[in-house]
């Protein structure tokens, strides 16, 4: 693996374990694609760190489980702002 893509990696685990952000935010806040957050995290974090790839893992399926509520909570929002 190239360093610029370990080191990318890296970040990626930092930011989600500290801001316990989604793969779209996070995709947002690097500038990449969520594809590439999710395989960064799934599949090249786990080579090279085990530890934090269990970590981000937990954070990864709390923010699955928890998606549909706040897509319901975001459309209450949007119908309430216009009627």
């Amino acid at each position: 693996m190239q360093e610029y893509i370990q080191k990318r990696v890296l970040d990626i685990c930092a930011y989600i374990l500290e801001t316990n952000a989604t793969v779209r935010q996070t995709a947002t806040e690097f500038n990449v694609s969520k594809s590439t957050v999710h395989k960064d995290m799934t599949e090249r974090l786990p080579s090279l760190n085990k530890k934090l790839a269990t970590k981000v893992r937990t954070v990864l399926e709390y923010n699955k489980a928890e998606r549909h509520l706040r897509g319901g909570e975001a459309t209450r929002r949007k119908y309430k702002e216009t009627g």
